[in-house]
């Protein structure tokens, strides 16, 4: 049988946009179709969890295709240098177009919760707060926050983020009111001041005003460098977890 190994990173993504893809079954507990899926590529076989725009449920608040901004959150993550998001590329699949990301080998019982009681994983956490801000993240739930087996904080289930205007609902709301660290907000300063590399990828998969509203949101995290509190309607995501 094809090794089950995790080759280097252009490897990987190149694996992911062009390897064959084949179905292993459905996620259970998805609100829209989410499977459980191979690409075979090369000799190498990977995990993965492919999401495809035929299978999401029409929302009055976010316009259809939101396996687009999985891509465009794994795009924020690399150019921050933070590495929270799974390798993710869009490709056509069984079920049409969708989202392609790398499965996280995980203990899945563990999440934000059971994390935040740890303190070496504090760094990693503040970092996928600091995310949640500057992605507009509306549906942060403890679950999608994960411990890899390779002992690495991993972030999930991206599609309800990078809205135009505020949405930010999450369980992340331990370290509201306290200072962002100063390497977190030199990283999002790179970010708002220019980058045009990131700005050119994302206007591929989101609309120019979301867009704005990203560069607009990164300025604001370097000016106030404090993490906000919760606003009075609707701050945290249902399920919890």
């Amino acid at each position: 049988m094809p090794a089950r190994q995790r080759p280097e990173p252009a490897q990987l993504l190149t694996a992911l946009a062009h390897g064959e893809l084949r179905l292993l079954g459905r996620m259970p507990w998805s609100s829209n179709a989410t499977f459980l899926a191979e690409v075979g590529h090369d000799g190498v076989v990977l995990p993965v969890v492919y999401k495809p725009g035929r299978g999401e449920r029409p929302l009055r608040d976010f316009p259809p295709d939101l396996y687009r901004r999985e891509r465009a959150a794994y795009l924020l993550s690399e150019a921050l240098g933070w590495g929270l998001v799974p390798e993710t590329v869009l490709r056509d699949g069984p079920h049409g177009r969708g989202a392609v990301q790398r499965l996280v080998p995980a203990d899945y019982a563990v999440h934000y919760f059971t994390l935040l009681e740890q303190p070496q994983h504090r760094d990693a956490l503040l970092a996928v707060a600091v995310f949640d801000v500057v992605a507009n993240n509306a549906d942060r739930k403890g679950g999608h926050v994960l411990l890899g087996d390779d002992g690495r904080i991993w972030s999930v289930d991206h599609g309800l983020c990078f809205h135009a205007r505020p949405k930010l609902r999450t369980v992340v709301w331990d370290f509201a009111g306290q200072p962002v660290p100063e390497p977190l907000v030199a990283d999002v300063a790179r970010l708002a001041a220019h980058d045009d590399d990131l700005l050119a990828g994302l206007l591929e998969v989101l609309a120019p005003d979301e867009v704005d509203a990203l560069r607009a949101r990164a300025a604001a995290v370097v000016e106030h460098s404090v993490f906000p509190t919760p606003g009075s309607r609707h701050p945290f995501p249902w399920p919890l977890v």
